[in-house]
């Protein structure tokens, strides 16, 4: 080839060959035994040509070698890099590769547990670490040449994601940014905005997944692949994906089937593993048990496998019944490495914690090569399954959502046994977005030739459905960024309110609601149109049409305002009622899942609020918590008291009862069934409706009655178009509010900060106090609370236990939903300080209302949890860890977990409060909570 070449050309191809060789990215190709992507060629040579890049790529597609080349390029040019990371076990893992790579003196490790060599010229870090370090202006921050900012697209997470912006924003204009994301459909939307705000930055998106994803549902015995690709015709056209039409007709034959609900020879409800039995005895089709499904996988060679169930007692259940079913996946010299690394990696969990923490059954499942994987369990054990998977010597993993991630943890195979979680609020469809990223995880590149994503079939499946998600490879990027209090009082002391506001509005946030605002624009202007039309429609000849249906509107108004004041009234008078109920108290709840008679174990008025900050003491009235007379325990709402209600008996509560115990509620149950089953209720009487003698009801009537147009013909037409007018006026007066309420929204949330900490006297003018100074020490959902609780002497005097407990409230925030007794809390110091928060939040609350401050916004403080301020206490009092599990009834990973930011929080409180006894008291509580499995799980 070279000889058919002229003497020019082959002179010019000697000379890029010399070019290409001259640049950094040349000794960085021969650092991998593999050739480099295209996408990661043209990433590299645009970082090398001094531009930032935004890489778009699907999950194991190998976007962070562009990070390591920013790595590779401070160290080329004596500059530093940072490299970030969204969660600690990503952090620890890349620093892991980095250090084998250049040596642990080039390279440093900070986290909120850990500093390793932090002045190193290539430090990895959590993107909370950098946000803290840019606003305290630290001196690490010099020669920083790069930042990496790994998983960028967390920038959409509800909770942390503002953290990501105010890295971005921030970042001194030499450092150059290097973005790494999932495959969003936004992504040029986001370029332009890193165009904006950082300078010129590339754009890079990979679809292309370098290990191919087949995707299967898995019915019964038969393995169906979702997808059939349909051979090109003769004109040249490429072949297409349809959905496998076996699978279409095995829905269709499957749904139609009724379904057998009762057992006709008992006639009474069947058992759900009778009716599961007598569904296959008529059908060929089931969804396979999860022994069967692993079974399934190994027998076809798709092991190792991640099996996706979205609840952690799923996956601790699943890997139960693999045991119990006899799956054993590894063999005895498999069995021998298992143990061994186990019980190195655990050696330092003091032995009395192991029964405890369930160890011996977690072994059991480890040694078979089978492992659940959750954010219950315990940091420690979470680790070491992700070692045995990566080694091969775990094949099956039960996990969480959360695995999909997390750390690199990729399989041959995923499995998904439902399309279905629950979402905080309700169950919902997992989105195109959620399953990308959960099915990314299968085809591990340089091992596996394809990966496989297999899906359980569920009666009532579409196909059509579940190829519409599998087929949808992106999802949009969405800010979440919302100014906070500690971030207001740490920019105005950088750059002063008015260069913070501008800086405010460069946010993705305001960049994306400015977008926005040019298709709403064009809608309000279709909208004029039609309303030009419909007031030529709606035109009477016998007078005003306009100022008639103006009248019929009022009308309809008053009689509306009239109903709902009387809904008030009753709402008003029931709140009143339920004020007054006492424990012990026997009530017939009116209406409701939950009607009939009840006995009130807790009336649910919220702590501190009982005396009222601002006329209205509670969001949604009292919430009595009572025992019904079929024996169930729940926390009530308004919604269940239409009328109000009065006690109809008084009981006595005995004092060893227990909600949680089913023996507990049969008794008492029944004691109130014999105590009060005699009352016969009588139904609520409805009163005269107050429309009947509204004098202006009756003003406006005669006035309907008198106006010309009340005689047209044509009165029902024209008021039809009349109203159709009306409505479509107020959809465009609402897109004209949406369009101003869009515009610099977040310089508007800023100002109402600024404000608010102006009346609390953080900030004065342009100038940050000494208060405001303190109050940017403090990080977190729930910093103004605790920096007013410094202010006010809160904590002064707690011995460092009762000080740990309510470090706890601060961020503490509980899984389950609002239906359990009121929490346990310390006795003496700690309950009263705890009360003192709680009130100090209602002011706060209060005084957000004033200025217009919506927690429902993300901006806000929302209400101290005491959920956990037991646990704390005891902990940090030195309790073992058997009593205090057992006390809390809360999983050994989520303790640790929520420990670990208590004692985050109190070294906060250290650092920022005065030299002095709330201080000492800090440092020693941090001391009493990090022992045991806590401080054995500070690993990074």
């Amino acid at each position: 080839m070279t000889d058919e070449l002229s003497p020019a050309e082959r002179y010019a191809a000697a000379r890029l060959r010399a070019a290409e060789e001259a640049t950094a990215l040349a000794p960085f190709r021969e650092m991998y035994d593999f050739e480099l992507d295209p996408f990661q060629i043209e990433a590299c040579k645009a970082l090398e040509a001094g531009k930032g890049v935004l890489v778009a790529a699907p999950t194991g597609s190998g976007k962070t070698i562009v990070g390591e080349f920013a790595v590779h390029l401070a160290l080329t040019q004596g500059r530093k890099c940072f490299y970030t990371t969204p969660i600690k076990a990503l952090s620890n893992q890349k620093y892991t590769d980095l250090v084998k790579r250049y040596g642990a003196d080039r390279v440093g490790l900070l986290t909120g547990d850990n500093s390793i060599n932090s002045e190193a010229p290539v430090v990895v870090m959590t993107t909370e670490v950098l946000r803290n370090m840019l606003y305290a202006g630290s001196q690490s921050l010099l020669g920083l040449g790069y930042v990496v900012m790994d998983e960028v697209h967390y920038l959409s997470d509800r909770f942390r994601g503002a953290v990501w912006e105010e890295v971005i924003i921030h970042l001194p204009e030499s450092v150059t940014l290097v973005s790494l994301s999932a495959t969003v459909s936004n992504a040029e939307e986001f370029g332009d905005w890193l165009d904006t705000v950082r300078g010129d930055t590339e754009v890079i998106v990979s679809e292309h997944r370098p290990v191919p994803l087949w995707q299967h549902v898995l019915a019964g015995r038969r393995m169906y692949d979702l997808f059939e690709e349909k051979s090109p015709q003769g004109d040249g056209q490429a072949g297409r994906r349809e959905v496998n039409p076996d699978l279409v007709r095995l829905a269709r034959m499957e749904n139609s089937r009724p379904s057998f609900g009762r057992d006709k020879r008992r006639g009474r409800t069947m058992r759900e593993a009778d009716r599961e039995r007598e569904r296959r005895q008529r059908s060929r089709i089931w969804t396979p048990g999860r022994p069967e499904v692993i079974e399934r996988l190994d027998a076809e060679g798709l092991l190792p496998a991640i099996t996706f169930i979205f609840s952690r007692a799923g996956c601790e259940a699943a890997v139960q019944q693999c045991l119990y079913a006899g799956l054993r996946l590894n063999d005895e010299a498999a069995r021998a490495r298992v143990r061994s690394l186990v019980e190195e990696r655990t050696s330092g969990i003091p032995d009395e914690d192991l029964h405890v923490l369930g160890y011996f059954e977690w072994l059991e499942g480890l040694e078979r090569g089978i492992a659940a994987h959750h954010a219950g369990m315990l940091p420690t054990f979470k680790e070491v399954v992700e070692e045995l998977f990566v080694r091969g010597l775990v094949k099956a993993v039960f996990a969480t959502e959360t695995l999909a991630l997390g750390i690199n943890m990729p399989a041959r195979s995923v499995v998904l046994e439902k399309l279905v979680k629950w979402n905080g609020e309700q169950h919902a469809d997992i989105t195109p977005g959620e399953y990308t990223q959960l099915t990314g995880r299968a085809g591990r590149r340089g091992i596996d030739v394809e990966g496989h994503a297999v899906v359980l079939w569920q009666r009532a499946m579409d196909p059509a459905a579940l190829a519409g998600l599998a087929g949808t490879r992106t999802y949009p990027l969405r800010s979440s960024f919302r100014p906070s209090y500690n971030m207001a009082v740490n920019l105005v002391a950088q750059f002063g309110r008015h260069r913070s506001r501008e800086l405010l509005e460069t946010s993705f946030a305001q960049f994306q609601a400015d977008k926005a605002v040019v298709g709403i624009s064009r809608q309000v202007q279709r909208n004029e149109e039609g309303l030009r039309g419909y007031r030529a429609s709606m035109t009477c000849h016998l007078g005003d049409f306009d100022e008639y249906a103006r009248l019929r509107r009022e009308l309809k108004d008053r009689e509306t305002e009239l109903a709902r004041q009387g809904v008030a009234q009753r709402r008003a008078a029931a709140a009143e009622a339920l004020e007054k109920l006492r424990p012990g108290d026997v009530i017939h709840v009116p209406t409701g899942k939950y009607a009939g008679l009840a006995l009130v174990l807790d009336p649910g008025l919220p702590a501190g609020r009982t005396g009222g900050h601002r006329g209205l003491e509670y969001h949604d009235g009292p919430r009595p918590l009572v025992l019904t007379a079929e024996r169930q325990v729940k926390r009530l709402a308004a919604i269940d008291f239409p009328v109000p209600v009065e006690p109809l008996e008084r009981m006595r509560i005995p004092k060893s009862f227990n909600a949680r115990s089913p023996q507990s509620r049969r008794d008492l149950a029944s004691a109130l069934r014999s105590k009060a089953g005699h009352h016969d209720v009588r139904r609520h009487r409805k009163q005269r409706s107050a429309a009947a003698d509204d004098t202006e009801i009756a003003r406006l009537r005669a006035a309907i009655r008198a106006h010309p147009c009340h005689g047209c013909d044509e009165r029902e037409d024209h008021a039809r178009w009349a109203e159709r007018y009306h409505r479509l006026l107020r959809d465009t007066r609402q897109l004209e509010r949406r369009i101003e309420g869009r515009t610099n929204t977040i310089a508007r949330t800023f100002d109402r900060i600024c404000a608010l900490l102006s009346e609390l006297g953080y900030l004065r003018g342009e100038e940050v106090t000494d208060e405001g100074k303190r109050l940017a020490r403090l990080y977190g959902e729930l910093d103004l609370l605790a920096s007013e609780c410094l202010r006010d002497g809160v904590w002064e005097g707690l011995k460092p236990a009762e000080l740990a407990a309510c470090a706890s409230a601060l961020v503490y925030e509980a899984r389950a939903a609002d239906d359990a007794l009121p929490p346990k809390l310390p006795a003496g110091g700690a309950k009263e300080a705890l009360g003192q928060m709680v009130r100090i939040w209602g002011r706060l609350d209060a005084l957000e209302d004033e200025h217009k401050i919506k927690q429902a916004e993300g901006v806000g403080q929302r209400e101290p949890d005491l959920g956990f301020a037991w646990a704390a206490y005891r902990w940090a009092s030195g309790s073992g860890l058997d009593e205090v599990l057992r006390e809390v009834e809360m999983p050994a990973g989520d303790f640790v977990r929520w420990c670990k930011q208590v004692i985050d929080v109190l070294g906060q409180i250290a650092a920022a409060a005065p030299e002095g006894t709330v201080a000492r008291s800090a440092r020693r509580a941090v001391d009493g909570l990090l022992r045991g499995v806590v401080a054995y799980s500070s690993v990074g």
